[in-house]
């Protein structure tokens, strides 16, 4: 079986914590290494963003290969302006395809603007097309704070689309599937749930002194992490005011602890800065708890089980979450979670059991649950054993066996038996 995976707007290998860099990256990285193991040859197709980088590398072993497609200029560039370049997209994967004399069974695309490359692809190879959209125009436009932060018509004029042409949507969860069926009337025959997986052989809980030692801590620290872009999404500002509420109750002075924030780049000049990143830099000024934030920049994929395992717990206090991939790795290494009541981190997060789910917005709730956990070492405990032996249901070998049923029954046109969710 040969699958076409097009990731267009950010590839697979990125480093995580950047601008378009996070869950998906992960997923599509973690898939099509699974899918190798199980013999299925995966191209995942990127927009080349960089002419230093080899247009084709086997990074993700198994014989399957990412190509950094050229379609306009060979640097990022902003979401909007991509749009453009789809078509160019599209005719440099029809011609690598023609070049390695490969036909492909599936495409398998990711995110909006992939579905739409994947719709000139099919007209032309005539081939049946399988889509996730990791995110949802319409739900990030509802908890949108500002104007600059809404996107067009043009996306959500995609998404219908592709709801129309594709032959299978992946959603994540019960909620993404609520929210294709009433906010856009999606053809629920197509759409079937199979949640993202974690990679357990490397997600898994490591002793506290022995992470702490590798990331450079003393072991006595107690940490708070947060782990993600830096957007106003992703409600960080709701943390900051969590910690000032830490301080001044004097949860500090009786439990010392610090918050790690982990994405974005807080070194460069103001001039470059992310406006996300200069507010909250301005915030945690502003709170007077510059010396318990830390703004710690990018990390690699390898490190985040390190600073997972030294954590005392990971917040996750976003505003709209499809998943929550981040929460899922948490979890694996026995660290728990308190999360923002939305979207897939409803389903994902256990309430009581791998951690606490908040309402969104309300520091107050976040300050006292936050509280609680430093405050309680046996509580701390018994959610980390839980946390660990939650994510085993999501381990990835699990997901990539329900991935290629999915596959199949796209390529016989056969009705898929309802997956067993975790």
């Amino acid at each position: 079986m040969n699958i076409a995976m097009l990731s267009y707007h950010t590839c697979p290998l990125a480093t995580l914590g950047g601008k378009d860099t996070g869950g998906m990256n992960v997923y599509v990285r973690e898939l099509t290494r699974h899918l190798g193991q199980r013999g299925v040859h995966v191209d995942v197709f990127t927009r080349s963003q960089d002419e230093h980088v080899p247009h084709v590398l086997h990074d993700l072993g198994y014989g399957n290969r990412v190509v950094h497609i050229p379609a306009g200029p060979e640097t990022p560039l902003p979401k909007a302006e991509l749009a453009t370049y789809l078509p160019a997209f599209a005719e440099g994967i029809q011609q690598f395809a023609a070049e390695k004399g490969i036909h492909y069974d599936l495409i398998h695309s990711h995110y909006w603007m992939s579905g739409i490359a994947a719709r000139q692809l099919q007209t032309v190879w005539q081939t049946p097309i399988v889509h996730m959209f990791h995110t949802l125009v319409q739900m990030k436009n509802r908890v949108a704070r500002s104007p600059e932060e809404k996107e067009g018509d043009y996306r959500l004029i995609g998404e219908r689309q592709i709801l129309q042409f594709a032959d299978r949507i992946i959603a994540a969860t019960p909620a993404e599937q609520a929210q294709l069926q009433f906010l856009y009337q999606a053809d629920l025959r197509k759409v079937i749930i199979l949640p993202p997986g974690v990679d357990t052989a490397r997600f898994y809980p490591i002793p506290a002194d022995e992470a702490k030692a590798v990331i450079g801590i003393p072991p006595t620290d107690r940490m708070i992490l947060f782990v993600g872009r830096i957007e106003p999404l992703k409600g960080i500002d709701t943390l900051l005011h969590a910690m000032s509420c830490l301080y001044n109750d004097g949860v500090q002075c009786q439990h010392p602890h610090y918050l790690a924030i982990i994405g974005g780049d807080p070194s460069v000049s103001p001039q470059e800065m992310n406006a996300e990143m200069a507010r909250l830099q301005a915030l945690t000024t502003e709170l007077n708890i510059g010396n318990v934030v830390l703004f710690l920049g990018k990390r690699s994929q390898d490190l985040l089980p390190y600073y997972y395992s030294a954590a005392e717990v990971l917040v996750m206090p976003s505003h709209y979450e499809s998943f929550g991939m981040v929460a899922l790795e948490a979890m694996a290494c026995g660290t728990p979670v308190i999360a923002s009541q939305v979207g897939g981190l409803a389903f994902l997060v256990q309430d009581g059991k791998t951690g606490f789910v908040i309402p969104d917005d309300d520091p107050g709730q976040l300050c006292q649950r936050l509280a609680q956990i430093l405050r309680q070492p046996d509580l701390r405990q018994t959610l980390s054993q839980q946390s660990a032996a939650h994510a085993q249901k999501y381990a990835w070998p699990l997901i990539a066996e329900q991935m290629v049923q999915l596959y199949q029954s796209v390529l016989s046109q056969q009705p898929l038996a309802k997956l067993a969710a975790p």
